[in-house]
């Protein structure tokens, strides 16, 4: 309850101010291609910044206004990148190395920007992805302990910009470049498939931890460290993968490639997604603010199974292994995004989707 007290009266209001200005300023881009892409970003990935500023209500709040900041900057910009990447163009590995260079700059405070859009045949939105970036560049530099978590998001960063690069193959339509990069990520003691380890890589969620983390004034680099080990690669994997399992019919009809189809049944998913489940849950408790992390582990588990599309059977025996698997944590959570999908269905004027992972 304190932590939805907190959202609603300490979140919610500023990153609806946020998006206020990122949707004026991608109105005015006049590439119509990359337009479509920004409001893109904008709308149908609307639960990925909401799930993402939800980290911003352990922020202490006299920070809270500027993590909620860097966090909608940075998350906007990434599903931009995401949205762009996925457009045909010659060249994808280069362009999506180059597009996602800006993650890196954004998280570097008093870096030059370089020219996002050399490999990319479309170039003009009108300064909006500089925007971006230098608006992420601002508010994470004002965050008191950003120092401490400097290194593991450089780490991070380097992962999501090379996962971007090459989960969308190459000129060619090949993924072996990617499946090679995957089994690069191997972790001495964890026995995940390459395509696991792919979609832990390709997470922000460890990013928009290490910016939330950033506001604490008592953050030091081994605490910083311990969240990148959570999140990275079990919270990371699980996060993509159920992602995935949501989209597969989405993708499916689209002829996308989703990472969930390397399983061979949805009896294997639902089994490897309850494995990262429970590890998930056992990778926050050394973590000094557990109950913290805890707490958004459960909202985004109930939030992906209250969804239309774990109606499905092989969908929802995926996301019922994952909700069983965190146990009591997840029923007011559950309750909380039934309700909310409820009323949205029954009030034409009300977002037509339940999007926040924290409630």
């Amino acid at each position: 309850m304190r932590a939805a007290r907190h959202y609603w009266l300490g979140v919610f209001p500023h990153v609806q101010a946020e998006l206020a200005v990122w949707r004026h300023r991608a109105e005015q881009i006049p590439d119509n291609v990359l337009r479509a892409a920004a409001f893109d970003a904008l709308t149908t990935k609307s639960a990925d910044l909401e799930g993402a500023v939800a980290f911003a209500v352990f922020a202490p709040p006299s920070i809270r206004r500027n993590v909620v900041r860097a966090i909608t900057a940075f998350q906007i910009a990434f599903d931009y990148m995401d949205s762009i990447v996925e457009l045909p163009n010659r060249d994808p590995i280069a362009s999506g190395r180059s597009l996602n260079q800006a993650l890196l700059v954004a998280l570097l405070p008093g870096a030059e920007h370089s020219d996002y859009y050399r490999n990319y045949p479309r170039r003009d939105d009108a300064g909006y992805l500089e925007g971006l970036v230098r608006t992420c560049q601002t508010a994470v530099g004002s965050l008191p302990s950003f120092t401490a978590i400097a290194e593991p998001v450089h780490r991070a960063l380097s992962r999501i910009v090379a996962y971007q690069s090459l989960n969308h193959g190459d000129a060619t339509g090949s993924y072996d470049a990617f499946e090679q990069w995957a089994h690069s990520q191997a972790i001495q003691g964890t026995d995940l498939h390459w395509w696991e380890l792919g979609a832990a890589a390709g997470s922000q969620l460890s990013v928009v931890a290490l910016i939330a983390a950033a506001g604490d004034p008592k953050m030091c680099p081994e605490r910083a460290a311990a969240l990148e080990h959570a999140y990275f690669p079990w919270i990371g994997a699980l996060s993509t993968l159920l992602d995935s399992v949501i989209d597969q019919r989405k993708d499916g009809a689209e002829g996308q490639r989703s990472l969930i189809h390397h399983y061979t049944s949805p009896q294997e998913t639902a089994k490897r997604l309850r494995m990262l489940a429970a590890e998930s849950m056992t990778a926050v408790l050394p973590l000094a603010d557990a109950s913290n992390h805890t707490l958004l582990l459960a909202a985004m588990a109930a939030f992906f199974h209250s969804t239309p599309q774990a109606l499905a059977p092989e969908v929802g025996l995926a996301t019922r292994a994952v909700l069983d698997t965190m146990g009591g944590w997840t029923t007011p959570a559950l309750l909380f995004f039934k309700t909310r999908r409820a009323f949205a269905r029954s009030t034409p004027a009300y977002a037509t989707k339940a999007t926040l992972p924290l409630s």
